[in-house]
């Protein structure tokens, strides 16, 4: 058998180089725009958070940006808590309500669909998350498409 002659890692040891920037740091033209649409379920995976980080991020960099929950997406707007609304029971409990309401509170602009909301998850608008804006489901298409309409960068984010 080969001998493993390595010190084990150690807290603080740097694996990567983290300081390499590759491409150029992007910030938005003036009157530029972002979408960041939501079609997946809160806790059901990774790519809610990341893409709400992203979200920040693009509005960080000057972005006007919007969040776009729909579907199952509206489940990342929600109050949670517990035993209490705004009680975290866990770390990472409310990942996703103080995520946007950083975005928020930074500028950033989020819509939720009522038909979803109401109809799919049995919630009412009282649910959601202070500084949320209820649209009607056709308000969805409209909101993408006029997005495209001004070239506006979009992420979408789905899962299966």
């Amino acid at each position: 058998m080969p001998a493993v002659n390595r010190e084990p890692h150690k807290k603080g040891d740097v694996l990567v180089d983290y300081e390499e920037k590759v491409f150029e740091d992007v910030k938005a033209e003036p009157g530029q725009k972002a979408l960041v649409t939501f079609h997946t379920v809160a806790f059901e995976g990774s790519i809610g958070l990341v893409n709400l980080l992203q979200a920040t991020r693009l509005q960080r960099k000057g972005f006007d940006t919007s969040i776009l929950l729909y579907g199952p997406g509206i489940t990342l707007g929600v109050q949670r808590g517990f035993p209490r609304l705004g009680d975290e029971a866990f770390p990472g409990h409310l990942n996703f309500n103080n995520q946007l309401e950083k975005f928020m509170a930074e500028g950033g602009k989020v819509y939720a669909c009522r038909f979803s909301t109401q109809a799919l998850y049995g919630h009412g608008e009282a649910a959601f998350i202070e500084g949320i804006r209820m649209i009607n489901p056709l308000d969805v298409l409209d909101c993408i498409l006029l997005h495209k309409r001004d070239n506006a960068v979009i992420i979408d984010t789905w899962t299966v």
